[in-house]
């Protein structure tokens, strides 16, 4: 395990931000504070971790150098009219395909974002817990700043406006005469139908053709075009068709390390400007970031856990602190399965998730790494967990809302509780079982929880409790950073047995997972600091120096087969109830 590194306390001039249970439950509290100053020893338990640990004007040279490295002086408009860029998750200006084809295809350029209620007012489809939750709701509001600030140095700026993109958008492409919105495609239900309703409401918009002869002058309805744009290998380049997509993660892994590459980052030019000429103040200009308190977020003071900022020029930041000041992707592989601090892997997922960081960049600057440093099973492994990440959006694409069903996929017949008791118990880190506990406190208190984390209180919920699978999946959307709808699901469909794949059907033994990863317990005593005056090896272990454990365990320690039933019992009488 990596515990947190001397250097980690430092931060960047900017304020930390992290979520707190209101009393009610159902609610967020948005805790911010001031940066705090470095220290010279493990973090106190009062000290919050930015990530990246970089300073402004580090973090603006790395950003400057990648960007430099990917900028083309030989490019130059070659189009017409007005292109519309509709900015979805993918909140770059570097690798940003459906940016770079507008451009190419007009010129002049407008980047568009929508702030749409249904993504950060709404609820969860099922079990109504909030659709974005208060860190993830920063997280964007400093991504769309960042963008902003990157798209300004560009030549452009970003039109932020709030409302329904079906709404907002053939106003503005009306408004400045655009002939095509171009955006990524996204893959699952909510997204497509919103790119449905655009292109519906495109379809009601007449442009007039201006400089053409009489007989050619007909109005012409704007047209959406969607762009594959957020895996590491392009979906067109799959030896496969995706109906065909192998159901075995391995399978799909060979098929394509031997059959396909991975394309190269788009070229910038060093302008993408101009901005159209005229319209912008008939829309009411260009608009400005959404604050906390217009999302109707309070605030408060945090008290520890990691603070991850928010967009592209972090994420650049991060990749550059991670592999080359630290040098941590050499050992990558080792130290991955770590719970405590920010370098026991590379943190990037908040940024892929929001698309501020592209999967081919990073993918180039691993090759880049082990061409100028070394190439080992670590560099590989990065690369191996991005086609883990693309094989779960190719899912999504091939089976469709079967991800979100409780059956799965393979429509797997289960008995399953709801049990209001139990489920809070689980959301509030109060299962008797510091392992538990402790992540998902660090969960509420930061929006991340370690890959290892996420697979024991998966297994804990839908094992040990019995609990519906989709009610965890709806609370990681509502808490984590790095929420997207295929992996998030992809993931918890797994975890719960009714993935795609028969054979991923794992229990997760607790002690075992305790004395693995947390032998000194010094994890559980870091978000559970009631237990740091125990002796380390009781730390997890506890017994009555802590809560009472809610439910026994299925297996003890030493009893790891897979159990096929589960033995999972319905309790009518507690059945959860959807927030209102």
């Amino acid at each position: 395990m990596l515990h947190l590194r001397p250097s980690s306390c430092s931060f960047p001039p900017t304020a930390q931000f992290l979520l707190l249970p209101r009393q009610s439950g159902s609610r967020f509290l948005l805790a911010m504070t001031d940066a705090a100053g470095s220290s010279t020893s493990l973090c106190p338990p009062r000290c919050a971790v930015a990530v990246p640990s970089l300073g402004a004007e580090e973090t603006t040279a790395a950003v400057d150098e990648a960007f430099r490295r990917h900028t083309s002086p030989g490019l130059r408009l070659g189009g017409s009219g007005v292109a519309v860029v509709w900015f979805r998750n993918d909140l770059r200006v570097l690798d940003n395909e459906a940016l770079a084809r507008a451009w190419a295809a007009s010129e002049a350029v407008l980047p568009v974002y929508c702030v749409d209620p249904r993504v950060l007012g709404g609820a969860t489809h099922r079990f109504g817990f909030p659709k974005t939750g208060a860190l993830r709701a920063q997280f964007l509001i400093e991504c769309l700043g960042d963008l902003k600030r990157n798209l300004q140095k560009r030549g452009l700026d970003l039109l932020i406006r709030h409302g329904k993109p079906e709404d907002v958008l053939p106003s503005i492409v009306k408004t400045v005469s655009a002939h095509t919105v171009y955006a990524h495609k996204e893959t699952c239900s909510e997204e497509l139908l919103v790119e449905r309703l655009v292109r519906r409401g495109l379809d009601q918009v007449a442009i007039p053709q201006v400089g053409t002869s009489s007989d050619q002058n007909k109005p012409l309805n704007p047209k959406l075009q969607l762009i594959w744009g957020a895996t590491m290998y392009h979906i067109d380049d799959l030896p496969f068709p995706v109906s065909n997509l192998p159901d075995v993660y391995t399978q799909f892994r060979k098929a394509v390390e031997s059959k396909s590459s991975v394309r190269s980052c788009s070229k910038l030019p060093p302008s993408f400007g101009p901005a159209p000429s005229s319209g912008l103040g008939e829309i009411g200009g260009w608009g400005s970031v959404p604050t906390l308190e217009s999302l109707g977020l309070g605030v408060t003071k945090p008290e520890k856990g990691m603070h991850f900022i928010g967009g592209e020029s972090a994420a650049l930041g991060r990749v550059h602190e991670y592999f080359w000041k630290n040098d941590q992707l050499k050992v990558y592989k080792e130290t991955r399965n770590g719970m405590l601090g920010p370098d026991y892997s590379t943190k990037f997922s908040p940024w892929l998730a929001s698309g501020s960081l592209s999967p081919r960049y990073v993918c180039e600057e691993v090759k880049r790494y082990e061409k100028q440093r070394v190439a080992n099973d670590s560099t590989y492994w990065v690369l191996f967990e991005l086609m883990w990440r693309d094989y779960f959006r190719f899912l999504s694409e091939k089976y469709g809302n079967s991800i979100f069903h409780l059956g799965g996929p393979r429509k797997v017949v289960s008995k399953w509780s709801q049990d209001q008791t139990l489920f809070e118990s689980w959301r509030d880190g109060r299962t008797g079982y510091p392992l538990i506990d402790a992540n998902m406190k660090e969960l509420l208190a930061t929006g991340f929880m370690s890959n290892r984390g996420r697979q024991i209180v998966c297994s804990f919920l839908v094992r040990d409790m019995g609990i519906d699978w989709r009610m965890g999946a709806e609370w990681f959307e509502t808490c984590l950073l790095d929420y997207d709808p295929a992996s998030n699901y992809g993931n918890w469909t797994y975890g719960a047995g009714v993935g795609n794949d028969p054979r991923e059907d794992r229990y997760f033994s607790i002690p075992k997972q305790a004395k693995t990863y947390d032998p000194d317990g010094e994890y559980v005593a870091y978000w559970l600091p009631e237990l740091r005056s125990l002796a380390r090896e009781k730390r997890n272990f506890p017994g009555a120096s802590y809560i009472k454990q809610i439910v026994p365990l299925k297996f003890d320690g030493g009893n790891q087969k897979r159990d096929q039933r589960f033995n999972r019992q319905t309790r009518p009488k507690n059945v959860y109830r959807r927030q209102k």
